[in-house]
Order: C-alpha cells, then structure tokens, then sequence
C-alpha cells in the first residue's frame, strides 16, 4: 500500500503522539464511529496493554464518552496489576452497569492501531477481550428479552472494524 507523502507525514505524527500518550499513562482508548452496516458498530478499544502482558479491550455499540470512561476505568487497572479474566464480571459500587468480559475471537479485524502500535501484521494480531455490557434493564445480549438486536452490541467474533 502506497500514500502520498502527507499521509506519511500525519501517520508519523499519529505513531509519535500515540507513543508519548502511552509513555506517559500506560494506555491509550481509541474510538471508532460506527461504519456502514450492522456488523460495523461504533467502538473503542485500548492500546498499551499488551506491552504490560495483557489482552487489549474492546466495547462495541456505546458512545464516545461511554468508551473512553469504561475503558480508562478498566486500563488503570490492569495497569495497577489486575488480569481480567475471561467470564468475569466487572461493576463499580458508582456505576450502575456491568461488564462481562469475553475473549475476541478476531481481535486482527477489530484492533487496527493496537497491530500498527506493535507493529504486528492482522494474522499475529494482539490479543483482546471484548466487554460485553448490559442494558439498562439488566439484560445481556444472550438473555431472553434482551431489547437489542446485533446491531446494538454485537457479540464477539460477529464484527469487525
């Protein structure tokens, strides 16, 4: 793949800047809007934790804002010395939701800038766990009566970026 020389030049200063936000707080959430189809939902996921021997993670089908909380909350810690655990379930006693967390069967479709970060190709792709939330009715997406269909979340595996 060619690019232009701008494009080089922006990449460059992208690779630098997502080097010195991850040297100065161990990781960073990068979100990405949501594309054209179903299987294309808005998502963010973490860079810098597999440089501290951890999967990257991943939530599907929440808001900018959303992303970068949950995410930033489960970062720091890992970054603290915690290891999640796929099947666990992740709540705060200030947040009234809950996150299952799930290994990403695909995480080389789904984890683009985490591979560019490390410099691994799709097929040696970091690792990652996807965090499945719940909704606000309590259910999760493989419960009857969940509101939602995969276009909301879709479930690990079924999606890709």
């Amino acid at each position: 793949m060619t690019h232009d020389p701008q494009t080089i030049a922006w990449l460059d200063q992208e690779d630098a800047r997502l080097a010195q936000l991850i040297r100065a707080h161990q990781y960073a959430v990068q979100y990405v809007g949501a594309g054209e189809g179903p299987e294309e939902p808005a998502f963010g996921y973490t860079i810098g934790l597999f440089g501290l021997g951890h999967p990257e993670c991943v939530i599907a089908g929440v808001g900018h804002d959303n992303a970068h909380g949950l995410l930033g909350r489960v970062a720091e810690e890992v970054a603290d010395g915690r290891n999640l655990v796929p099947g666990e379930l992740l709540s705060w006693p200030d947040w009234g939701g809950r996150l299952v967390v799930e290994v990403l069967p695909n995480p080389g479709e789904v984890v683009l800038g985490a591979n560019r970060f490390y410099e691994r190709p799709a097929e040696y792709s970091v690792s990652a766990f996807q965090l499945t939330w719940c909704h606000s009715d309590g259910t999760f997406p493989w419960d009857a009566g969940w509101p939602c269909g995969p276009e909301c979340q879709p479930r690990p595996g079924m999606w890709r970026a």
